[in-house]
């Protein structure tokens, strides 16, 4: 079973909980194995809320938190009401900082191999890297990075994790130039027009949070159309064809560059198919029968 670490900003966008049902519900069904979850941006609601929302899914993994992470300025929506929605049994103060975080799972991953997903920004990546045991153990343990980040369809795109402020351009230049493993990048153009998660029961505490950030009919689909391509694992079989090269972030503006190069260690994806298409294969997965719950 292939086993992964998720990486998110858990932020104002409510994406991030689409795709974490989506992996949520995977972890059920025996597709895959979630080892934790890391947030790498922080608020008072961060670990609460994603308690909350995940152990209500009967999914109960660690957890870490880039404790310092405290400056993205945005208007968040649906964390306070969500973590007042149960009764959270972990806090900001009782989680890891994120690269301890990974430090302490990928040294317990002696007899497996680990995927990285990430759909936030890359600072606690790019400092994982920077650790003195941090890429070796990533060269070791880890064997692909899914990344949802980059505008590829334009020359110089620009986009909001690695555009965000100063930290998140400088980790995203130093992740894209350093990272020793295979990268899948999925672009903002990809998920843009693909809406999901507008489908939902009442008294589920996803509806709950499309709600609160105002998306009752659904949200852009950066986020879930990442893991979903991550858990499928192939990108043809999701419904990809995939564009190879070097992929490049300019530290002082945050923008984009991609060098064409059948060998190289980046791709990244372009849709096959109409929105229906994935919207659909997103939407169907976030449920789960009562049986496989």
């Amino acid at each position: 079973m292939r086993k992964f670490i998720l990486d998110t900003d858990w932020w104002s966008d409510c994406d991030d909980a689409v795709a974490i049902r989506l992996l949520c519900n995977a972890h059920l069904k025996k597709e895959i194995e979630l080892l934790g979850i890391n947030v790498n941006a922080c608020m008072e609601y961060s670990i609460p809320a994603l308690d909350v929302f995940t152990r209500d899914r009967g999914v109960i993994v660690p957890f870490g938190l880039d404790h310092k992470a405290t400056d993205f300025e945005d208007e968040l929506s649906y964390q306070k009401h969500l973590a007042e929605a149960g009764m959270p049994q972990r806090r900001n103060e009782d989680v890891p900082e994120g690269v301890d975080f990974y430090l302490q799972l990928l040294s317990e991953a002696e007899n497996f191999s680990v995927e990285i997903l990430s759909i936030g920004f890359t600072q606690v990546l790019a400092a994982l890297l920077k650790h003195p045991a941090g890429k070796e153990l990533i060269s070791q343990k880890v064997t692909h990075l899914w990344i949802m980040a980059g505008k590829w369809d334009e020359e110089h795109g620009a986009e909001y994790n690695f555009y965000k402020n100063e930290l998140t351009r400088r980790s995203g230049a130093e992740l894209c130039d350093n990272w020793p493993t295979p990268i899948t990048f999925l672009g903002w153009e990809v998920g843009n027009t693909v809406l999901t998660g507008g489908q939902l029961p009442d008294g589920d505490l996803l509806k709950q949070v499309m709600n609160d950030h105002g998306s009752p009919n659904g949200r852009c689909s950066w986020d879930p159309m990442l893991c979903l391509l991550a858990v499928t694992g192939d990108p043809e079989t999701a419904g990809y064809r995939s564009v190879y090269g070097k992929a490049s972030v300019d530290p002082a503006d945050g923008s984009n560059t991609f060098a064409a190069d059948p060998q190289g260690p980046h791709r990244y994806v372009v849709k096959k198919f109409n929105d229906t298409w994935y919207a659909e294969a997103i939407n169907s997965r976030l449920i789960l029968s009562s049986q496989t719950h």
